[in-house]
């Protein structure tokens, strides 16, 4: 090696021995600032200061569930304690990215993400990526079972009510992310393995062989997959689609082999309302609709939502003793956007927790969590937490409107597959 070339190597370690000195010291910062917010008066925000509490009970300091029932200690604090030693009579297996991660995503990648994130609802962080509860969380409510551990959390995780196998970041595509929809499924196989061995050993597991055969499996994927295609041409996207329909296709199968019975399957949301998608510099407004969403997002996300409803309906033709329900999210999250003001909210394209103000206050370098986050109101109702995932205020009303039945095909709610025992037709 020529001397030049040890300089040059010796000058590459002090720069990257200084770069990771600025991350820490800047990971530092953001921390101690973080650490500040919480314990100063809200920050001036956006505006828009609730009339009314939410009838989640979102800003209450006693949670309490839709209705106004306190939440008992195993949902206030979401780790799952004071779970009943008995088989609930609701199992629920999830597979899924952020928009259902529990916390998988911070377990798994030893992450203490502080607030605000958690601060409308739980008081702390969950390793939920919004500043509350989710969809998921919401569902469970109302099936009164306690919220889903984390598969790969190693403390407090209890899994007598099912298990989520959603990690933030993950694709329905193999390999397009380290805990794709495959490897979710096979984590779920090595945890019915070991349960069923440690019923051959005489040993109660956390879910028994009645507890898999009537769970529920709830799948909520593909939106990762979609946004990393929308940087090629519309028609390229649009070939990418049936692959990535067809990864959740073959999982279905799978679990149906393995004895599930009870399937159901969020479609993909708003694209193209996204303040992450929106704040995407763009040479002009001509892909705007008349609500200020992205046209060629929302037509990519509402052809997923074609291909993969119409899938369901195949299997649904082949799997008679099945049922197969498809939950229509575009038409409930697109809601939120078009008649905002109907729900209370002023600003529907932007993130409440994100940088540079209005429109979209999303910057794809400064983003939420971020030294420089700005971050709106408590109490404030925004669509957006971070430009990607929804605030709890956000998730309520879209969780309100998944339990009714009428977004879904077919017309059924998610309460009446707990007990069912036939199978619904399409």
């Amino acid at each position: 090696m020529t001397t030049s070339a040890c300089n040059a190597t010796g000058a590459a370690k002090v720069v990257s021995l200084r770069l990771q000195h600025y991350l820490v010291m800047a990971g530092v910062a953001a921390a101690v600032f973080v650490a500040c917010l919480r314990y100063m008066p809200a920050a001036a925000g956006y505006g828009l200061s609730l009339s009314a509490a939410l009838a989640s009970g979102g800003g209450a300091a006693t949670p309490t569930e839709p209705g106004g029932t306190v939440v008992s200690a195993a949902h206030a604090d979401g780790e799952g304690g004071g779970r009943p030693p008995a088989q609930p009579s609701v199992v629920i297996f999830n597979f899924g990215d952020s928009n259902s991660d529990t916390g998988g995503m911070a377990a798994v990648n030893g992450m203490n993400i502080v607030l605000p994130e958690g601060r409308s609802f739980f008081r702390r962080s969950t390793g939920r990526i919004s500043d509350g509860r989710l969809v998921i969380d919401f569902i469970c409510e109302s099936l009164h079972t306690p919220y889903l551990s984390p598969y790969l959390k190693a403390l407090g995780a209890d899994f007598s009510n099912g298990v989520n196998f959603a990690i933030g970041g993950s694709t329905a595509t193999p390999g397009g992310s380290p805990f794709s929809l495959d490897v979710q499924f096979h984590q779920f196989l090595y945890f019915r393995a070991r349960s069923m061995e440690l019923i051959n050993l005489g040993q109660r597991p956390p879910i028994d062989r009645e507890g898999f055969r009537k769970a529920i499996y709830t799948i909520d994927i593909g939106q990762n997959d979609l946004s990393a295609y929308m940087h090629l041409p519309y028609d390229q996207v649009l070939a990418k689609i049936p692959g990535v329909v067809a990864q959740i296709k073959y999982t279905i199968e799978a679990l149906y082999s393995h004895g599930a019975r009870k399937f159901w399957i969020h479609g993909m949301g708003a694209l193209g309302c996204l303040p992450q998608k929106l704040a995407i510099p763009r040479d002009d407004d001509s892909d705007l609709d008349a609500n200020g969403c992205l046209k060629t997002y929302n037509a990519a996300a509402k052809r997923f939502n074609e291909l993969l409803g119409d899938t369901l309906g195949q299997l649904r033709r082949r799997m008679v003793d099945a049922t197969l329900v498809f939950v229509d999210m575009f038409a409930i999250k697109y809601d939120l956007v078009a008649n905002h003001t109907m729900h209370g909210i002023e600003r529907p394209l932007m993130a409440c927790c994100g940088y540079g103000g209005p429109p979209y206050n999303y910057d794809h370098f400064k983003a939420c969590m971020s030294a420089e986050m700005q971050l709106c109101d408590v109490g404030a109702r925004f669509v957006s937490w971070d430009g990607v995932h929804l605030t709890e205020a956000a998730n309520a009303i879209v969780a309100a409107k998944v339990l009714t039945g009428d977004y879904s095909t077919p017309r059924v709610t998610i309460a009446s597959l707990v007990n069912s025992t036939q199978a619904h037709d399409g």
